[in-house]
This record gives structure tokens, C-alpha cells and sequence, in this order.
């Protein structure tokens, strides 16, 4: 396929607690995910971060793969708490030190980084303040900001600040399937309006180090298949669901508003923690929008209910059903279609439809795009001959890549694809149930073993995409 142009980027992607471990070592401090995954029946099986892939201790043997793969992008994130055990400004040296390790040995094996301020690993002593719903949180989190630009900027050239906010707010406090395992719509709503200010905060906090760095959010979005849009009851939970999902972020970040559909119904809950000129604040400029995207989700009518009652279903991530509910909504019924061992349907069209559509609305406005996290859970094991015949998840990154292609031939500026992940790790509330990687991990020898698939991406990056 020669969609894909000269420069593109071929990566992968992982993230801190989810593979480091180290989690009691050289002075890291506790995130909330130390003490979510302790608290009983929030974990699969009570599992935890603490050992994870032991990349902590492993990071040149796993730089090593990675070079061996010809991975030449990587997008990792850094540990709030290993840098600042108590999210407030007394360093840990010890922290920075592995992180330059990991940055140098990246970059002498020709592997540049892409890194995340906050995958999700907030200090327990924020949260002990009121977390992401005080909005001292920002605060920290913006000299959080200026000392990683100031100790990695000269090295690491690309940011995103927050992974996933539509995560941070609802998961962690909207439904408490996530750390800190809080629930109420009002904190999340709170929570989603200071990732919004977080984002901008650290940008400005990055740019005011090093104005050489590039910087965008990374937010995961989907798209929302109606069944009937002329129901005037689904059409309306269509555009609710897509304006909480996908555009109260793009919305405040490219119009310093949030959607009218949002405001209709929950204006009182934003305003409450809407500061005078946050809205301005929230148009920061971004160098890129990183899009992380696994499915889409359904909104319809199962047949068996008839046209009178409005239902369907969401296969958003990892979040249980019970979201829906905050907001009054009754979802059920399922998407057709083969689905990966979580359950999502496997819908490869709609990554292209994202990437054309945000083109389609922003115009001239629109600045790169990169898919920064994509891929699929399936359990397979080593066989007989010691290799992991993982086909399903080859041919779920086939038909996404190739979709992507499309998606560029169509003039959309996609720029790179960092699949997700480079190898199987903690997978937060699911523990070590699901297996994300193309590189297979057995957690008790931490041995690591590529898979089909990782042969295959290889050879996708090696000639930038030809072999599809």
C-alpha cells in the first residue's frame, strides 16, 4: 500500500504502572493505583501493578526487542510518583535517574519517544486531597509539566499531557470501575472540565521550557452507530453519547466550549467548577491530536423490544454498563459481529471514519493526527513450538492499518500508528486477565516471547506498510 508517506511513524505503545513494577523500590511513591488495586474486589484475582513486566529492572532487554522488531517509535509515560512521590515538588533523583536510562538507551537504539505526562497513575497524596476534583491538582500538575520539560526535553521532543481524560473522569470518578474508584456524575464532570484546563496548563508549562516541543492530548474516542436516526428518542442519545465521548474535549479545545447537548441538561455541574477565562484557556495550541481507538460502539433498538423503548449498547473501552445510567439512559442489546476477548466488536471502518471526519469538521484547522494506541485482546499461548500463533490479532491490525491507509488517501494527515502494546502487561481493573501485546509475557518467568503478530508488524514497519 503506498498511502502511507516516507515519514510515517511506526510505534508502540505502553504505559508506567502497567509494566514498570518497581512499585516499592528507589523511592517511587504510591499512586492510586497501588491502593485501588489492594482494595478487595477492585482487581481481577487482587491483582496488582507492584512486579507487572519488571520493565523497571528489564528496560534494556525490552529496548533490545524492540530494536530487534525495528520498532523506531515508542510512546511510554512517565510515573508521577517515582518523580514526585507526593505529587508536590520534592524530587525523587532516583526516579529521574531511571528515566534517563530509559531515554538513553531508547535513542541509542535509534527509537525516539513519544512521552505521556499522566497514564492514570495520580500520587496517593493528591488524591488524598480531593484528587483530580480539586482543582489544585492543575497546579501540581502543571510544575509536575515544567520539571519533566526542563530534565527531558532536550531528549524527549514530543508530549502528550493526559491520557485518556474520557477515562480519568468516568471510570475513576463518574463510576469507580477505575482508581480512585470513586462515583458521582458530578465529580466526574468536574474531573473532565480540569483535564480539559490540566491539558492546557501543561502545554503552556512544556512550551515555556522548550518551545522545540510538540504537544497534543491523546483521547479515546469511537464512533456511534445508530440504528435509526430518524427516532427522534435514538437520535438524541446518538448525539449525547458522541459529544460525552468524543467531542467535550475536541469541542473545548478547538471552539472554548463544551457541547450544547451537555450544557442543556448538566450546565449547572460545569459551571459550578468553570473558572472565568478557562474556556479561552482550553483553545491551547496543539501540535497534534493522538487518538486512541479500539471500536465502535451501537446505539439501537434490539428487536425484541420494539420502537418504544430506546436502548443499545456501548463497547467503550473496559466501562461496564452502568454509565449510561448516570445520565438516564437505558443501554443494552449487543453489536453483531465477532468480537476480540473483550467483548468489543471488531469494526475496522471506523478508525478511517474518525480520522476523516475530524479533517471533514476542523478544515485548515485540523493539525496532524496520530493513532496512538490501537489493538486487540486475545489469550493465545505458546504452543507446542514455543511461538504464539496469534492470527485473529494479526488480522485485527491488518484491517485497521489498511483502514488508516484509506483513511490517508482520502486527505486526512495521519501521521503514525503506535499499536498497542508492545507486549501483554497489567490490564488495570482486568489485572493479567487479558492480553494485549504482540509480544507474549509468562508473569511468573517474565520471559518474553514475540508473537506472530509482532513478526508481522514488523515487517508492516520495516516497508512502511508495502506488505499490506
Amino acid at each position: 500500500m503506498a498511502n502511507f508517506p516516507a515519514d510515517f511513524k511506526w510505534g508502540v505503545a505502553a504505559a508506567s504502572y502497567q509494566i514498570e513494577g518497581a512499585a516499592y523500590e528507589d523511592g517511587r511513591g504510591l499512586s492510586i493505583w497501588d491502593t485501588f488495586s489492594k482494595t478487595p474486589g477492585k482487581v481481577h484475582n487482587g491483582e496488582s501493578g507492584d512486579v507487572a513486566c519488571d520493565h523497571y529492572h528489564r528496560y534494556l532487554e525490552d529496548i533490545e526487542m524492540m530494536k530487534n522488531l525495528g520498532v523506531k517509535h515508542y510512546r511510554l509515560s512517565f510515573a508521577w510518583p517515582r518523580l514526585f512521590p507526593n505529587g508536590d515538588e520534592v524530587r525523587e533523583e532516583r526516579g529521574f535517574a531511571f528515566y534517563d536510562r530509559l531515554i538513553d538507551a531508547l535513542l541509542e537504539a535509534g527509537i525516539t519517544p513519544l512521552g505521556t505526562l499522566y497514564h492514570w497513575d495520580l500520587p496517593q497524596a493528591l488524591e488524598d486531597k480531593g484528587g483530580w476534583v480539586n482543582r489544585d491538582t492543575v497546579d501540581a500538575f502543571e510544575k509536575y509539566a515544567t520539571a519533566v520539560g526542563e530534565h527531558f526535553g532536550d531528549r524527549v521532543k514530543s508530549f502528550s499531557p493526559i491520557n485518556e481524560p474520557w477515562v480519568v473522569a468516568w471510570l475513576g470518578y463518574g463510576i469507580g470501575y477505575h482508581a480512585p474508584g470513586r462515583a458521582s456524575r458530578a465529580e466526574a464532570f468536574a474531573v473532565a472540565h480540569h483535564t480539559v484546563i490540566g491539558h492546557a496548563v501543561a502545554t503552556n508549562a512544556l512550551r515555556a521550557v522548550r518551545s522545540d516541543l510538540k504537544i497534543g492530548p491523546v483521547l479515546n474516542q469511537t464512533n456511534f452507530i445508530c440504528d435509526d436516526l430518524n427516532n427522534p428518542d435514538l437520535a438524541h442519545m446518538h448525539d449525547f453519547f458522541d459529544a460525552y465521548q468524543n467531542r467535550f474535549w475536541m469541542d473545548a479545545f478547538f471552539h472554548g466550549k463544551y457541547p450544547d447537548v451537555i450544557m442543556e441538561k448538566y450546565a449547572d455541574e460545569l459551571n459550578a467548577v468553570i473558572k472565568p477565562g478557562d474556556m479561552e484557556l482550553a483553545q491551547v495550541k496543539n501540535d497534534f491530536i493522538g487518538i486512541n481507538y479500539y471500536s465502535d460502539g451501537r446505539i439501537g433498538l434490539p428487536k425484541e423490544q420494539g420502537p418504544s423503548k430506546p436502548s443499545g449498547t456501548l463497547e467503550l473501552d473496559d466501562a461496564p454498563r452502568d454509565i449510561p445510567a448516570l445520565f438516564g439512559f437505558e443501554l443494552d442489546g449487543e453489536f453483531p459481529g465477532e468480537k476480540t476477548d473483550m467483548g468489543w466488536p471488531i469494526t475496522p471502518d471506523g478508525i478511517r471514519n474518525l480520522l476523516v471526519r475530524w479533517k471533514r469538521e476542523l478544515g485548515d484547522r485540523c493539525p496532524d493526527l496520530y493513532i496512538t494506541e490501537n489493538g486487540c485482546a486475545y489469550g493465545d499461548e505458546p504452543g507446542a513450538d514455543g511461538e504464539v500463533h496469534d492470527d485473529k490479532r494479526t488480522a485485527y491490525l491488518k484491517s485497521h492499518i489498511t483502514a488508516i491507509g484509506r483513511a490517508i488517501a482520502e486527505g486526512a494527515p495521519v501521521k503514525g500508528y503506535y499499536q498497542w502494546s508492545l507486549m501483554d502487561n497489567f490490564e488495570w481493573a482486568l489485572g493479567y486477565e487479558k492480553r494485549f501485546g504482540i509480544v507474549h509475557v509468562n508473569y511468573t518467568t517474565q520471559k518474553r516471547t514475540p508473537k506472530d503478530s509482532a513478526k508481522w508488524y514488523s515487517e508492516v514497519m520495516r516497508t512502511n506498510g508495502a506488505t499490506l
